[in-house]
């Protein structure tokens, strides 16, 4: 028997799948974060299954054992809301499963991940999931270090207590999308600078919070002098003009022609 990986509503209880209801249905063994939460959703939907709290302080005492009884039961992982392993317990389940040779069957659904980058407005080419940024030391600085410099779309999770503080710590001018009880009744999705955004949300904050960051403004800002140095550096290791300017104007936010132009000159 696989073992069922199943996504759940982010705040809509509307937001579930035929497949994924079909599939607690039929469980032997809904193992869940909250017993409590996830009564509530089965109950809505006149599902009685058993469940089994597995969660971040039991999960690794428990996956060898439901490893076992997945080859013999339709065993379903849940998470409190969205899609189990992203930003929530499941991956040690999922991993002893596989080490097992138990089949892992993922159902697609529900995240505010995805739901977050939809609504943010924000290029979706490339993306970085930071998930719950390090509350302080070199790790959050790293973190917040990239975002200022690279050149790509940044989502983070974050608790309404600091949301203001991570909002401060990002370059005043990064384009942000902060997408507060997504699916649900009071759901605000805020469009604008990171300065703009920190003004608007340094009161109480409160519900769950996922924060769309494009990244690189520090790039963005560099000079066209600072460009043109940096493709010569890039000549200097080897590239040809065209391709150095390009480089440098990929990182820098310049125009890849005035970067060209001015390095030829």
């Amino acid at each position: 028997m696989p073992l069922y990986v199943v996504p759940t509503p982010i705040g809509n209880l509307e937001d579930i799948t035929l497949r994924a209801l079909r599939t607690l249905r039929e469980a032997d063994v809904v193992a869940c974060e909250d017993t409590r939460r996830t009564g509530q959703l089965l109950k809505h939907y006149g599902i009685d299954a058993r469940l089994l709290a597995c969660h971040e302080h039991n999960e690794a005492r428990l996956a060898p054992e439901l490893a076992g009884r997945a080859e013999a039961e339709n065993i379903a992982l849940v998470s409190d809301a969205g899609t189990p392993l992203v930003s929530d317990p499941g991956h040690t389940l999922v991993t002893a499963c596989l080490e097992a040779g138990v089949k892992v069957e993922i159902l697609p659904g529900a995240s505010a991940l995805t739901t977050a980058l939809a609504a943010s407005g924000l290029p979706a080419d490339t993306v970085t999931f930071v998930g719950f940024p390090a509350r302080k030391g070199r790790e959050r600085r790293e973190t917040f270090g990239r975002i200022s410099t690279e050149k790509t779309t940044f989502i983070l999770y974050e608790s309404p207590k600091r949301l203001a503080k991570t909002l401060l710590e990002l370059p005043p001018e990064s384009p942000v999308a902060v997408c507060r009880e997504l699916t649900k009744l009071h759901e605000e999705v805020f469009r604008g600078s990171a300065s703009a955004a920190a003004d608007h949300f340094s009161g109480d904050v409160k519900g769950e919070v996922v924060v769309v960051v494009r990244g690189g403004a520090a790039a963005r800002a560099a000079t066209l002098e600072e460009a043109v140095l940096l493709a010569r550096e890039y000549t200097a290791a080897g590239d040809k003009p065209s391709r150095a300017a390009a480089r440098a104007a990929g990182e820098t936010g310049r125009r890849k022609n005035e970067v060209y132009a001015r390095l030829v000159e």
